[in-house]
């Protein structure tokens, strides 16, 4: 039986762990704090799930593998993870990123329609749309319960016969690549490791990661704003997003822009009021009445980015194997991506090229607003 040791469990590392276990692997899924903690990104209230990733169909196929995978997460569950409650993208200009992701999904076969402004009342309480081009339309696009997600993605993960290891690992001192973690003096082997810090990885690995703070704010908005009803929106031009309330935390609504560096161990976990000032501005020009509306829940969340926010799936040393970069646009894609990644560490495949450690250049052109949380 092969072995592998998997560090972290946030939604990619748990994931792993869930898919290895079933399929035949001795599993250690090692976690400094637990499955779901707030200092994960995974562990935020919700992230979006959709297929637009503007030029590049890799992601929009994943993405619509992983659709199907967390329909059936779910009924293994016994709860709902997935509100598919359509989401809609407020395109700026005809020609940009909407229209490339528009082609693209029609070229696959995935549900799409480009519709004009003004059908944007058909879809929320209020709406204010004299700014925009069109609005792209995903139907099954929409919520997922991402922290709840990722507890229970854990948990059937130590169903299917992974261990859970509670504790902090380190790369072996003076031998940090090799397939062994360090964990309390003591040091675990298997035939492979799979780093999937998230955040903490660049403080173990030369990694091209940059963490930076990302504030997530939920405001108490009126029963007709709730999801499923209301679907959850993107406006890739500004940096926004969000959704309607789900679980009883409020209406999302959120700028994506990229904060300042932070710690995820030990950042404060306080949003900024430029954070909130932000948004508000966005909600008085897109959903007025809700402009005055009360704060109603904050988390702090972090990105951990590639310059060209491509992710890293890397083998460093025979063995040992890095994952990470997801920030931004990788949460939906977690189950299918661990197939996907459990093919590569079973030697099935070799791993995209665009995944490896080279040099980045900066692009904002997969990371898109809507995802962190």
């Amino acid at each position: 039986m092969k072995s592998v040791i998997v560090v972290g469990a946030g939604i990619w590392g748990a994931s792993l762990a869930l898919r290895l276990a079933e399929t035949g692997w001795r599993v250690t899924l090692v976690e400094q704090h637990q499955p779901g903690h707030v200092r994960q990104a995974s562990a935020g209230e919700t992230r979006l799930l959709r297929c637009s990733h503007g030029a590049d169909d890799w992601y929009a196929r994943l993405a619509w593998q992983a659709r199907d995978d967390w329909r059936r997460l779910e009924e293994r569950a016994g709860e709902v993870l997935y509100h598919e409650a359509g989401m809609l993208w407020f395109a700026g200009t005809s020609d940009g990123w909407e229209n490339a992701s528009a082609q693209v999904l029609k070229n696959l076969d995935i549900p799409c329609e480009v519709l004009d402004p003004a059908d944007g009342a058909r879809f929320f309480p209020e709406f204010r749309g004299d700014d925009l081009s069109f609005l792209l339309w995903e139907p099954h696009a929409g919520v997922l319960r991402a922290r709840r997600a990722t507890q229970v993605t854990a948990r059937l993960a130590v169903e299917a016969g992974a261990r859970l290891v509670r504790a902090r690992a380190l790369p072996v001192p003076g031998e940090p690549y090799q397939s062994a973690v360090a964990i309390d003096g003591e040091v675990l082997r298997a035939d492979r490791v799979v780093w999937a810090c998230g955040a903490w990885l660049p403080a173990l690995f030369d990694v091209p990661l940059t963490v930076t703070k990302q504030d997530t704010l939920h405001f108490a908005a009126p029963p007709a704003w709730t999801t499923p009803g209301i679907p959850a929106w993107v406006d890739y031009g500004a940096s926004a997003y969000g959704h309607g309330d789900v679980d009883g935390v409020g209406m999302k609504a959120t700028i994506d822009a990229e904060g300042r560096p932070y710690e995820p161990e030990h950042g404060e976990r306080t949003v900024d009021q430029a954070s909130v000032d932000q948004a508000r501005a966005y909600l008085g020009r897109r959903f007025p009445s809700l402009a005055s509306a009360p704060l109603l829940f904050t988390q702090v969340c972090q990105y951990a980015l590639t310059p060209d926010a491509e992710w890293i799936i890397a083998e460093v040393a025979p063995g040992v194997w890095l994952l990470g970069g997801d920030s931004g646009h990788g949460f939906k894609h977690a189950p299918a991506l661990a197939a996907y990644v459990a093919g590569v560490l079973g030697g099935e495949h070799a791993p995209e090229a665009r995944f490896g450690l080279h040099e980045r250049l900066p692009s904002r052109g997969l990371r898109t607003s809507g995802e962190v949380w």
